[in-house]
């Protein structure tokens, strides 16, 4: 096996295994309660000891968050990967729009959704997540070949594609997964468009 695959095959094994966790800790938050439910007794069902939590994850909140991190640098990448000449709204809404699916997905289901919208911890880790990621969406925007935005535009734009986000998860939310998120997306994006 070469250094290449070996690093690889390591890489899939930690995403495995992070889900594998994470999987389990969210069924023990519902059973249990996300309060009354441990980093010791996540790290006991799944085999593994304390320390190791730790090394898949850096604070229990982190497990419902999965690889949020990750997924904000590709984030980042694809926006700076635009043309140069489409205006930062539509390239917004372009790479938010195709990311939607896996953003979503590594916020978990319905159910993981609820426990953070009802756990106060989560929803404040949630913010900080938020935070994080329009930070690297709004200097990748400024990054952007050709660009010409300032950094409050590119702030203020960021916000906003962040504002419809959110809206479209608490309207999926609250209609108990049915309606086509892609599709609120697109009215979002449509409703709030600066050209509009």
């Amino acid at each position: 096996m070469t250094k290449a695959e070996a690093t690889g095959l390591r890489a899939r094994t930690r995403r495995a295994v992070r889900a594998e966790l994470a999987e389990l800790a969210l069924g023990m938050f519902i059973e249990r309660g996300y309060e009354r439910t441990t980093v010791e007794g996540i790290a006991t069902a799944a085999g593994l000891s304390r320390s190791s939590f730790f090394r898949y994850f850096p604070t229990k909140e982190d497990v419902l968050f999965g690889d949020v991190d990750d997924l904000a640098e590709q984030i980042a990448d694809d926006i700076r990967a635009r043309p140069g000449d489409e205006d930062a709204w539509s390239c917004l809404h372009v790479v938010l729009r195709d990311w939607e699916g896996r953003i979503h997905a590594a916020q978990r289901d319905l159910t993981g959704l609820r426990l953070i919208e009802t756990t106060p911890s989560l929803r404040a880790r949630l913010h900080t997540k938020r935070d994080e990621l329009r930070a690297r969406v709004a200097a990748a925007l400024l990054e952007r070949r050709g660009a010409s935005l300032d950094a409050f535009t590119a702030d203020l734009l960021t916000a906003a594609a962040g504002a419809a986000l959110d809206a479209v998860a608490r309207e999926w939310l609250h209609s108990e997964g049915t309606i086509d998120r892609a599709a609120l997306i697109d009215q979002a994006f449509t409703q709030l468009s600066p050209r509009s």
